[in-house]
């Protein structure tokens, strides 16, 4: 089983031993770890922290012991419950809160739990930040409150709906249109708290909604990652229903996949390319999405006059550079939508609204827009990592074989750019594994790349 402790926060597989899994004990210690922090940060208090948590069985049990932990530190906490990773991003601001807890394991499956930590402005913590949590938690370096010093407890089941009516108020979201064409939609929420939040948008809308998988009560009915060969159900179900398009999102509801009428994929790197291509031809401006992103983003920026840049892989790297770009859109590849009209954070909501808003726009069916765009096809592979595997010495080897005649990127492990494709190698941040990213302009194309750095990896690896 694993526990692994990033920048990012801490994840891990439930139950088992302290230090090797997330354990309550690993929970507790990494909560006051950010409460610490959090004091220090702000020292003059009163200190606020916004909670939620997806539903996947272990979330209740952990978010009691982070929610105590924050009581125990002399921290208020605004207890969301069941709730999205975007609406609690929303909620912190909102309540003026100097952060906020996220206790989901994204697209991990359900013996897997995280704590995801952000500011005051309701963005994941950088990686300075996120560093210095790190080393609180291995000190224990805790000081806890006094009696009469310690933190209070605050239900608040309105945020999901605050977060609805910010998406229908925002410019470019449409919703007289939407509902002016009828749309009948399918939803698969995985069983968590997408089940909550995308029926009730969808509605909101005026959408007719059929709804899969949408009982939030952490029991996944399929790998929870939104890939094409997890989501039978769910492109039956559109077929079956004579549906105009099928959506799917992680437990947390941070990712967005769509399905065509015909029950296709539309592919999770098109989400992204359809929503900045509908607020592009609203609102000029650049795009940022991550190196292992499609290349069809930049395609469709330049088209509209844009100028699209790459970040490093992880949401905070894109936020970063979007800011600094003033990117008017961005976001990752994995179906990740960054709306900086709205939050900066990946928003499968706000993301369901543009999208629906575009189609209602142009008039065409999700095929035929799917049609209209340059074609990619991209390959996802991974290779298990050993503990004594060198993985920096890998990607060191990789990157010097190929720099004398290709295009090579060393700034998130290796991307290389070959005139037609590229490859990007990485070792994860949530899993112990080395991610290979391949796209190029046929599946089998990109197939035989992705296969090719495979084999690569495993002959230097000696595995």
């Amino acid at each position: 089983m694993t526990l692994i402790k990033s920048i990012s926060g801490i994840r891990g597989t439930i139950g088992g031993s302290v230090g090797d899994n997330l354990t309550p004990v690993d929970a507790v210690k990494f909560a006051a770890a950010y409460g610490q922090w959090l004091k220090a940060e702000y020292p003059d208090g009163p200190y606020k922290v916004v909670v939620g948590r997806d539903a996947r069985p272990s979330g209740a049990m952990i978010q009691s012991l982070v929610m105590q932990t924050m009581v125990g530190h002399g921290i208020d906490v605004i207890d969301l419950g069941l709730s999205t990773t975007p609406t609690v991003e929303m909620a912190v601001p909102m309540e003026s809160a100097q952060g906020g807890i996220i206790l989901t394991a994204s697209h991990n499956p359900k013996e897997w739990n995280a704590l995801k930590l952000l500011n005051h402005k309701g963005e994941f913590l950088d990686a300075k930040t996120g560093a210095s949590i790190l080393r609180i938690a291995q000190t224990e370096s805790f000081e806890f409150s006094a009696v009469d010093d310690l933190g209070l407890i605050t239900p608040n089941d309105t945020y999901i709906d605050k977060h609805i009516e910010a998406i229908l108020a925002l410019p470019l979201v449409n919703a007289l249109a939407i509902k002016s064409k009828k749309f009948k939609v399918v939803v698969d929420a995985v069983n968590s708290t997408g089940g909550i939040a995308v029926p009730r948008l969808l509605k909101a809308l005026g959408v007719e909604v059929i709804e899969l998988h949408c009982t939030p009560n952490g029991q996944f009915p399929h790998n929870p990652e939104p890939l094409k060969e997890h989501l039978g159900d769910l492109m039956e179900a559109v077929v079956a229903h004579k549906a105009h398009l099928g959506f799917v999102v992680d437990p947390d509801v941070d990712r967005l996949a769509v399905v065509d009428e015909t029950g296709a994929m539309f592919g999770e790197e098109y989400t992204l390319v359809a929503v900045a291509d509908y607020v592009l031809s609203k609102t000029p401006g650049d795009t940022v999405s991550n190196l292992s992103s499609s290349r069809a983003l930049s395609d469709v920026t330049q088209k509209r006059g844009g100028r699209y840049q790459a970040s490093a892989v992880g949401e905070v790297n894109v936020v970063s550079m979007m800011k600094e770009t003033a990117a008017v859109i961005g976001g990752e590849g994995n179906g990740g939508i960054i709306y900086p009209e709205l939050h900066y954070g990946r928003d499968s909501l706000v993301g369901i609204a543009l999208f629906l808003s575009h189609l209602a726009h142009i008039d065409m069916t999700v095929s035929a827009l799917k049609a209209s765009y340059p074609f990619y096809a991209m390959s996802k592979n991974k290779v298990a990592l050993t503990q004594d595997l060198d993985v920096d010495g890998l990607m060191n080897t990789i990157a010097q074989t190929y720099q004398a005649t290709e295009s090579v990127n060393t700034v998130d492990g290796v991307k290389i750019d070959f005139e037609d494709s590229w490859v990007h190698l990485r070792k994860s941040n949530t899993e112990p594994i080395i991610r290979i990213y391949t796209e190029a302009k046929s599946q089998q194309n990109a197939d035989d790349l992705a296969l090719r750095f495979v084999n690569e990896l495993k002959q230097l690896a000696g595995i």
